[in-house]
């Protein structure tokens, strides 16, 4: 397959791939509609009559359209957003915010796609390329024992000479060894890899990895399901109609997963809206989606030993802004309205993000995370590697909401003390989070 120039400018990647070079079997359902702009600025970029009926939509509880989402991505009234995408967290969450202990586990970084995005991969013979041993994998997932850990997440690069049978036994020996932890563990482009290197279909896959002792899918490998920009970013043969048809499986046997989308590089707003349309769609028919999870693409600052700058998109893109953030997670709280939950990963937003975006639709923070390498090999923001339970809870007080430590099926685990007044707060010095 012919996937494109990678690293092709900007411009020629939204405008040369139309409906002439999309995939064949590719999501053509949604068309692009206009939006309704106007040239003043004290519309703040849409059209005043279209934001009074936007705002009805939203507090009537009407489910919005594709024209509503990409009207709310051209409006620059951030404030009014945020109080539109609160009033739904608010409606399905309270002032509460989840977040759970856990334990972030990459087995390998050997990867056989070159995705142009990636920071992470490597290939076999350089010099930061590592596979753990299973001995290994379970020596560091029980590092965190003593602090009550409830989840391992899993994600690997897509090793080429690995075995299949390696990623059950590694489950098997992870359960063993922490029985009441969580094991959520590899993205749907793992287990279409899977079925490849194993001969089996995703379905028994499945059923293996369950009966080893899997009990969640990640939510990875989505990125930009459109083909417009999908060719252009991924290297491997996983797009929409796998990733959905492996979560849909995956509900099918009980299994609870999240949904992510990779948010900030080539794209435009209508990418974004669209990809959540997907979302909405399969979760209305399936309900298996317990949280969706925007993550802001990166650049290569620092990237490990061999100083090699991976990110082939990195010359012509501009990483989201903070407002883009925030605009982001309020645009896909209200668009997704059978999503019981919008998470912000702290650790590719930063923390003073993280908080300000509790304001704007996200009632998750995820957890405590510890060596998130597939960020960490790309930013040199000072994000630390981990945040501890007291750390989480201090963020979360300190933003004016309620910490609530969670289980990854959302079961609730311990609930703290709502925040302490303004008033209190201000009687003594604060810490300040950068």
């Amino acid at each position: 397959m012919n996937r494109g120039a990678a690293g092709a400018d900007t411009s020629q990647v939204r405008n040369a791939a139309g409906l002439g070079h999309r995939r064949q079997g590719s999501y053509p359902r949604y068309s692009t509609r206009a939006v309704r702009v106007t040239t003043a600025k004290e519309h703040y970029g849409v059209d005043a009559a279209l934001k009074r009926d936007l705002e009805a939509k939203v507090y009537e509880g009407v489910r919005l359209t594709r024209a509503d989402g990409e009207a709310l991505y051209a409006s620059d009234d951030l404030s009014w957003l945020g109080r539109l995408a609160h009033h739904r967290r608010r409606e399905l969450n309270g002032d509460r915010v989840m977040f759970n202990v856990n334990r972030h586990l990459n087995l390998t970084n050997v990867c056989s796609a070159s995705c142009a995005y990636c920071s992470f991969q490597r290939k076999p013979g350089e010099k930061a390329a590592y596979t753990m041993r299973v001995e290994e994998a379970v020596s560091k997932a029980k590092e965190m024992e003593g602090e009550q850990l409830t989840e391992l997440h899993i994600v690997n690069g897509l090793h080429p000479t690995l075995p299949w049978k390696y990623y059950p036994r590694v489950l098997r020996e992870l359960k063993a060894a922490l029985p009441g932890v969580h094991l959520k563990a590899f993205t749907a482009t793992e287990v279409h890899w899977f079925e490849r290197i194993s001969g089996l279909e995703a379905s028994d896959i499945l059923d293996e990895l369950i009966d080893a002792g899997l009990e969640s899918l990640t939510g990875g490998g989505a990125e930009i399901f459109d083909w417009e920009i999908r060719q252009h970013i991924v290297d491997h043969n996983t797009h929409w109609e796998d990733w959905s048809r492996i979560h849909r499986l995956a509900h099918s046997k009980g299994l609870k997963t999240p949904a992510t989308m990779l948010y900030g590089h080539i794209e435009e707003p209508r990418h974004r809206v669209d990809h959540v349309m997907r979302l909405r769609e399969l979760q209305d028919e399936t309900g298996g989606f317990q949280v969706f999870i925007p993550l802001r693409y990166q650049h290569d600052f620092v990237d490990s030993a061999d100083g090699v700058i991976r990110n082939r998109l990195q010359a012509g893109t501009t990483m989201a802004s903070p407002a883009e953030s925030l605009k982001t997670f309020a645009v896909s709280r209200l668009m997704l309205d059978n999503f019981p939950h919008v998470k912000c990963f702290w650790v590719m937003h930063g923390l003073s993000v993280a908080q300000m975006s509790l304001s704007y639709g996200v009632d998750d923070l995820d957890g405590s995370v510890v060596e998130y390498k597939i960020t960490h090999d790309a930013d040199s923001y000072g994000t630390p590697h981990t945040m501890h339970r007291t750390d989480l809870l201090n963020l979360i007080w300190d933003a004016g909401f309620q910490p609530v430590e969670r289980n990854t099926r959302y079961d609730i685990v311990h609930e703290y003390d709502a925040p302490t007044s303004i008033a209190e707060r201000r009687a003594e010095p604060q810490q300040v989070w950068a």
